[in-house]
């Protein structure tokens, strides 16, 4: 009992950091999703009758902020057996994905796909973006760590304007890898800048950008 008291209270550290996540790529999410309390979880997710909380009634649609259209879908896979979710499960999340007429989703699963698994989220790319987090990646917000530096992606006219400005091709930029915890966490992909603001004791604060890559 103690192990599923464990469980349920990582799903609620976990939901609470993907709301926030959400939040700062700009998706809609209520206020009170992103400080969420214990109490309130257990409220809005009662437990089955094996004490769990069900993953499934985790799921959550939202839209983003500045584009109504881009919409992102998030899934809790239940695999109950403890086996790494395949194929059939990324085709049945797929499926529910063009139902919706969703093209984003994040998966929160408790292992890491099967390679199978892995290989479809990869060959449908193109048309799907599918972003995998393990359960122990959002038990904390990295991004609230006192030595992680504020990050702010830049759209496209931004990065044009910055390149324009300082008369630099994107290639010549520090680079920051798509694997990167950071970059992961904003959902960064190929060819996009984010801006990186440090604190300095002489200038007030220190900028730089990197380009994904």
């Amino acid at each position: 009992m103690e192990q599923v008291s464990e469980q349920n209270h990582n799903l609620w550290r976990g939901r609470r950091t993907l709301c926030q996540l959400l939040n700062d790529r700009l998706y809609i999410v209520s206020d009170a999703d992103l400080t969420m309390t214990k109490e309130a979880f257990e409220a809005k997710f009662p437990v089955d009758g094996q004490g769990r909380v069900p993953r499934e009634n985790l799921q959550m649609l939202v839209a983003h902020k500045n584009d109504p259209t881009d919409t992102l879908m998030a899934f809790f896979p239940d695999n109950k057996d403890k086996k790494s979710i395949g194929k059939a499960d990324i085709n049945r999340y797929l499926l529910r994905m063009k139902q919706e007429g969703v093209h984003r989703a994040i998966l929160v699963v408790q292992q890491k796909p099967s390679s199978v698994a892995a290989k479809t989220l990869q060959e449908c790319r193109d048309e799907y973006v599918v972003e995998i987090f393990l359960d122990n990646e959002l038990l904390v917000n990295i991004t609230h760590h006192i030595l992680v530096p504020k990050h702010v992606l830049l759209t496209d006219e931004q990065k044009a304007a910055l390149l324009a400005r300082y008369k630099l091709q994107e290639t010549q930029l520090p680079r920051i890898l798509e694997t990167d915890a950071v970059a992961r966490y904003f959902g960064l992909r190929k060819g996009q800048v984010v801006k990186i603001i440090r604190p300095s004791e002489t200038a007030g604060r220190y900028v730089t950008y990197r380009l994904c890559s």
